[in-house]
């Protein structure tokens, strides 16, 4: 707005614009409802951005005093530029998104047409977000994809799904997906999306299934269905956008710990996947993820069994140490150290390997270089693990021998 001085009063806290639709929260501040709503909805903090004050409500209350200012202020300062600040759109009234759920239901014909007056809405403004679960979309929205994929109506139960995802759905309206013991329609239908959905609706399905697990207790976790695991490296072995990849890849990682998870995703060839993908990407935090997720399944004798499998397995990995981040290093090196102990001992040839790839000069790098203690007291296990084999071989550059431990 140029040099024209603007009111400090007139600005919100969080953005220091001008606000818009100025709204007063129980602490007495105001703040633009756009910003406020993502801040208590979106982000879900429970404090006043301003006092760091607990907010017991979160209710929003127009500060009409405040924005009429505003809006006189704007009409002052017209001839400099200032533009007169639109009226706000009413908030969604929960009888109108009921009444639209019911007209949807019964003109099925008709029904993408008012899943996108849904979408509108949920779009205006996170409180209408809130209004719009309150109602019951977010079921509505989940009976529509159980349905229609039963029919393989993919538009409709497409435009189902972008919706939920657009939604983000509390906690508790997750936890019904998944607490049910007799009926698990909704994560089938999010299974057929990874399988054989196009490449946007097998994004948010991926998104959406890794919101929904986040919230199960340890049991459920324990228990999922190996086929929900093929489903999340079917992802990895199609290279869709990075985005669900690294949805993927995150899901396989926190599902990892939990009971026999790294067995089963052994079983369905998630080791012999992630290197694949490791030997096609050099972007960081993919690489972070694919090299926690090995560390994870190589503390199993399937998962390191697979990896030694694998013609470039041992290679890429120790190819990613200091080349990544400190993170990639250190879960590199945890892995080489999984196969050094546990798998190493048994197979000479495994040794010569490792020396022939570049293996033991790149630890022997590794203590020179400034990495984590705990990376480092790794390194020096395995070097000192396989000392007889590797301290007098030429394969090791005389310059890195010398920091032999």
């Amino acid at each position: 707005m140029g040099e024209i001085e603007i009111p400090s009063y007139f600005l919100c806290p969080i953005s220091m614009e001008v606000m818009r639709d100025p709204v007063i929260i129980s602490t007495g501040i105001t703040y633009d409802r756009q910003n406020i709503e993502k801040w208590l909805f979106s982000c879900k903090h429970t404090t006043c951005p301003v006092t760091n004050q607990d907010l017991k409500f979160t209710d929003l209350t127009p500060n009409h005093n405040l924005r009429r200012l505003i809006q006189s202020w704007c009409m002052l300062n017209s001839s400099n530029g200032i533009q007169r600040m639109p009226t706000p759109k009413p908030q969604v009234q929960k009888a109108h998104v009921v009444r639209i759920m019911k007209e949807a239901q019964k003109y099925p014909d008709m029904q993408f047409n008012y899943l996108r007056r849904i979408k509108s809405m949920a779009r205006a403004s996170e409180s209408n977000k809130k209004c719009l679960e309150s109602a019951g979309v977010v079921d509505f929205l989940a009976s529509i994809m159980i349905k229609e994929k039963e029919e393989e109506e993919s538009k409709v139960s497409d435009e189902a799904l972008n919706i939920l995802l657009h939604l983000n759905p509390s906690d508790t309206e997750l936890k019904k997906f998944i607490n049910s013991r007799t009926d698990h329609r909704f994560l089938d239908s999010l299974l057929q999306f990874l399988n054989s959905g196009n490449v946007q609706s097998r994004t948010n399905a991926i998104t959406l299934l890794r919101s929904t697990l986040n919230v199960a207790d340890p049991a459920q976790l324990i228990g999922i269905q190996p086929v929900y695991i093929k489903g999340i490296i079917g992802i990895l072995n199609d290279k869709i956008p990075q985005q669900a990849t690294k949805e993927a890849l995150k899901l396989l990682v926190e599902l990892c710990p939990w009971g026999r998870n790294r067995i089963k995703a052994c079983e369905n060839g998630a080791v012999f996947s992630l290197i694949e993908l490791l030997l096609d990407t050099n972007e960081r935090r993919i690489c972070e993820l694919i090299l926690t997720a090995l560390d994870h399944l190589c503390t199993c004798a399937e998962g390191r069994a697979q990896l030694l499998n694998h013609g470039g397995g041992i290679a890429i990995v120790s190819k990613k140490i200091l080349r990544v981040s400190h993170l990639a290093s250190d879960r590199g090196v945890r892995i080489l150290c999984s196969i050094s102990k546990f798998s190493a001992t048994c197979y000479n040839n495994i040794l010569q390997e490792m020396l022939i790839v570049g293996v033991v000069s790149k630890l022997c790098l590794v203590l020179q270089v400034d990495v984590s203690p705990k990376t480092k007291e790794k390194t020096k296990e395995i070097l000192r693990l396989h000392s007889r084999v590797w301290r007098d071989s030429s394969c090791i550059p005389p310059n890195l021998l010398s920091f032999y431990p």
